[in-house]
């Protein structure tokens, strides 16, 4: 922990709070970090707090392009300043320095600087910051790999709570990103996985003395859904299991439709598979007429699919948190993820609510299990859906959003 001074807040008065995300969690085109990022600024604005949430003019996560007007706007009763991302970036000198990186190969001091350089940043949001990161108790910023985080990390260390969304990966080994690790004033963590790969990585050092650093979460108020509702508007009438996201590599997309195809030739058991999100999906030869692909669809539309699916699949072995498990066992419908994903399987065995796979015999195992045991995969799923209204819900999320403030109020205070 930082032994930077800080100014306790005051009590006679609400905390007032930046939250820091490189995006603006609307109209669901972004990632999970961000999305989280504006629920804890949600979360303490209805606990009371004055926030402001900060981020950039930008809505694609390849092109970073400055989309969207700087300035402050209201959004779902939240001040949202917004600024450009710089545009002289080098993408190039980004990407030759990135390569090694992300292939675990060690860089040299300067490469490291000119990666960061070159990563997501915002000159105009850092010279607000500097000039009123006093106006502020808290800054709570994320997720730890863009430049524009470690950068607000370093122009408040004693104020930043850093929200990492940590993954156990080669980015986390830059050594500019281990220092701010050390010098911030704390952390908000999603899991207790994250927690302990960050205390793994950095040292024990990094969160309170005698007592692990806060894990909160993400808040999800319940719903209703129709199980029927994705079969009937597609004209499915076998079953389906469902993947919501990002279609990339380091979710594990390529793997899962690579195990689906291999599922249906090897059993012969006629199982869709239906995809929400985006992201390129490379078919498998004769699997066009078995894949569904929605694209983007409304929040309503993605818990119906998610309650009438089999299992929803979530292949990916690099997250900080399932927030699409969590809906998915809303929905009331088992889980069925990856060994090697520890944060997924952990949420997967505290909640009781599905089953896990480590190769493709023991995937077909575990989706034959769920397809013919029905009142198994239906109890799997009611598990899953009482964890969750009883972990996430909004008053259980904000009730440990507010002591993860209190805590990093009398830590050194």
């Amino acid at each position: 922990m930082s032994t930077a001074p800080h100014a306790t807040p005051r009590p006679n008065r609400p905390l007032r709070i930046a939250v820091v995300a490189p995006r603006l969690a609307a109209g669901g085109a972004v990632g999970g970090a961000e999305t989280l990022l504006l629920n804890l600024a949600q979360l303490a604005r209805g606990a009371g707090c004055e926030v402001t949430l900060l981020t950039t003019c930008a809505r694609n996560h390849f092109t970073w392009a400055n989309e969207l007007p700087a300035g402050t706007i209201e959004h779902e009763g939240l001040r949202v300043m917004r600024f450009p991302v710089n545009e002289d970036r080098d993408i190039e000198a980004f990407l030759r320095v990135q390569e090694p990186i992300s292939a675990g190969r060690a860089v040299s001091d300067a490469d490291e600087e000119l990666w960061i350089a070159n990563n997501v940043n915002s000159r105009a949001l850092e010279a607000y910051l500097r000039e009123h990161a006093d106006a502020f108790d808290w800054i709570l910023a994320g997720p730890y790999l863009f430049g524009l985080t470690l950068a607000v990390a370093e122009i408040a260390p004693e104020r930043v709570l850093l929200v990492p969304c940590l993954h156990d990966e080669p980015f986390a080994r830059v050594r500019r990103i281990a220092r701010v690790f050390q010098t911030v004033r704390g952390f908000i963590f999603n899991t207790e996985p994250e927690r302990d790969l960050a205390v793994r990585l950095f040292g024990w050092g990094i969160t309170a003395p005698g007592r692990p650093g806060p894990v909160v979460g993400f808040a999800l108020p319940d719903f209703a859904s129709d199980p029927a509702a994705c079969a009937r508007q597609q004209g499915l009438t076998a079953p389906y299991i469902l993947y919501c996201g990002r279609r990339e590599g380091l979710k594990g997309t390529p793997l899962l439709i690579d195990y689906w195809a291999t599922f249906r030739r090897l059993t012969g058991r006629d199982v869709k598979l239906v995809l929400t999100g985006s992201g390129a999906v490379d078919v498998p030869a004769g699997m066009g007429p078995h894949l569904i692909d929605l694209g983007f669809v409304g929040e309503q539309d993605k818990h119906d699919a998610m309650a009438g699916a089999v299992a929803f699949c979530h292949p990916s072995v690099n997250e900080s948190l399932g927030i699409v498990l969590l809906e998915s066992w809303l929905a009331g419908r088992p889980s069925l993820v990856h060994d090697r994903g520890v944060v997924l399987r952990d949420q997967t065995r505290r909640a009781r609510a599905g089953l896990w796979f480590r190769d493709y015999p023991e995937f077909q195992e575990c989706l034959n299990l769920l397809l013919d045991d029905a009142p198994l995969a239906a109890r799997l799923g009611a598990s899953g859906r009482a964890f969750t209204l009883r972990e996430y819900s909004p008053s259980a999320v904000q009730t440990r959003l507010m002591g993860a403030l209190q805590t990093a109020g009398e830590d050194g205070a």
